[in-house]
């Protein structure tokens, strides 16, 4: 298991492969009209402290065309830090999800949940860092 939280926590090669893999499924779904359902039966959880048009829809549309499910969880529902602390919350959601994908504020938020989740945190966007 490994986490996205920032860009320089990978390697050249790493982001390459990245790369290469999102152009060989794009290619796919163009030339095919669908992608290989490489995330059947899996769900992201997808926490949105700050809204956001792109970033909702991109993470949302690619899970449904790799076959598996994006959750929505707006702030008012989680409430990192204020209704749920943030390591109960990224063990409730790892309990019940395959990974989970923050948007927040505060970057140390998505540290947090990376701390004490045993599914994948992607970072969608911090004040620190906007590696998607």
């Amino acid at each position: 298991m490994r986490h996205f939280i920032s860009i320089s926590d990978y390697s050249s090669q790493d982001l390459r492969h990245t790369l290469d893999v999102a152009g060989r499924l794009k290619a796919q779904l163009k030339n095919t009209g669908r992608n290989d359902a490489l995330l059947a039966g899996k769900t992201l959880a997808m926490i949105f402290e700050k809204p956001s048009l792109r970033t909702r829809v991109s993470f949302a549309v690619a899970m449904t065309q790799l076959g598996g499910n994006g959750l929505l969880l707006r702030d008012e529902e989680v409430g990192l830090d204020k209704r749920e602390p943030t390591p109960d919350v990224a063990r409730v959601l790892a309990s019940m999800c395959d990974g989970i994908m923050a948007r927040t504020f505060e970057h140390s938020k998505v540290e947090r949940l990376a701390e004490f989740s045993s599914v994948p945190v992607i970072n969608g966007l911090t004040d620190f860092s906007h590696p998607f």
